[in-house]
């Protein structure tokens, strides 16, 4: 992604009534150059390498908030600490219980547990805020325990 895409997100912040602060610009830019799959404290050491004076509250403070407007997700991938990306780049994931290999599935994966849990319970799952615990090819194949 690039420097367009920061103010793309600036202009729907915008267009809802958001305000955009200098830490707010600085948040989605660390989200849009940063790692896939950054933590919280990823993203805030992304950002203080732009303005190492940004406090890490700020940081956190505006995570929430732009998932509060729907512009970023956080996801928990197995034990960890969650992680957060950009709602346009949602998607399911599957992490290896044995190596730690993350993998992004493929939207329509979940579609079936999606529709079974909405038709017969009426919940909404939200996949992209979870992660579904299992074994990786590679280590399946390598008799990994279970």
């Amino acid at each position: 992604m690039t420097t367009e895409t920061v103010d793309e997100l600036v202009a729907q912040l915008r267009e809802g009534g958001a305000r955009v602060t200098t830490a707010r610009r600085l948040v989605l830019t660390a989200l849009v150059q940063g790692a896939t799959h950054a933590t919280a404290d990823e993203l805030l050491a992304t950002v203080r390498k732009m303005a190492p004076d940004v406090h890490a509250s700020t940081v956190y403070r505006n995570l929430e908030e732009l998932e509060r407007l729907g512009v970023v997700v956080h996801t928990h991938l197995g034990h960890g600490a969650a992680t957060y990306h950009l709602t346009t780049e949602a998607h399911g994931h599957l992490v290896c219980e044995n190596c730690g290999a993350t993998l992004e599935a493929p939207s329509d994966l979940f579609d079936a547990m999606a529709t079974g849990a909405k038709r017969r319970l009426g919940f909404v799952l939200r996949p992209h805020h979870f992660a579904v615990l299992g074994l990786c090819a590679e280590c399946n194949a390598g008799g990994a325990a279970s």
